[in-house]
């Protein structure tokens, strides 16, 4: 990862080793540019605005020098003009700030899936069964409808059966950087996760862990 925000870069870096990722850090592009050019990396999460050299120049070194690493851009700049440029460099995906953590988390399953042939991993507890490819979610036969935001929450919690998360932590992981609403807004993600995934099927899948958090049993309630 090439990104010259400090928090950002630890936060991000937890995050994915937290989902079995080994990540290298760059403060700025020419450490990036060294760090990519002299590793073997899988995947490449790019800033454009870096100190040293821009993510512009980083994406079409590499490309010219015939390293066709999957490259997402991560960065402020939103205008699709930006866009188009960072394709035109070299990109293979493009996201910008503020993001949600599981957002890149899938684009960075998409662009390994993409570069390996691989089909994509559903995630199952019991019978409850997750495609995050199709983001479509299952009790049994029978599929769950879900908002945008309740299925990033499912899934984070079912990327951590049977751990303890906090509500910050599902914050941290679900909602965008820089997010500064009340964490107690989990509580009401979980309530409506239950009466969609449980109660209908008299299950009790994510628990309240007092004074903790919640916690999805692995054997789906």
């Amino acid at each position: 990862m090439v990104e010259d925000d400090k928090r950002i870069s630890s936060l991000v870096k937890r995050g994915l080793e937290a989902e079995n990722f080994t990540v290298d850090v760059a403060l700025d592009g020419n450490e990036g540019l060294w760090l990519a050019t002299e590793g073997s990396y899988d995947v490449i999460v790019l800033d454009i605005m870096l100190p040293g050299r821009n993510g512009y120049q980083i994406c079409a070194s590499l490309r010219e020098a015939g390293d066709w690493t999957p490259v997402l851009m991560l960065t402020a700049k939103d205008g699709e003009f930006d866009e188009v440029e960072a394709l035109d460099t070299g990109a293979d995906d493009y996201l910008t700030k503020p993001f949600s953590f599981v957002v890149l988390v899938a684009r960075i399953r998409a662009l390994l899936r993409r570069s390996s042939g691989r089909d994509p991993v559903s995630l199952e507890a019991g019978d409850l069964r997750l495609d995050p490819a199709q983001r479509r979610v299952w009790r049994g036969d029978m599929e769950v409808g879900l908002t945008a935001r309740q299925f990033d929450v499912l899934e984070f919690l079912m990327r951590r059966q049977d751990q303890v998360v906090s509500k910050l932590e599902v914050v941290n992981g679900v909602w965008e950087f820089g997010f500064e609403g009340d964490p107690n807004i989990v509580e009401v993600y979980i309530s409506r996760l239950r009466t969609r995934i449980d109660e209908p099927f008299d299950r009790r899948a994510i628990e309240t862990v007092r004074g903790a958090g919640y916690r999805l049993r692995a054997d789906g309630g």
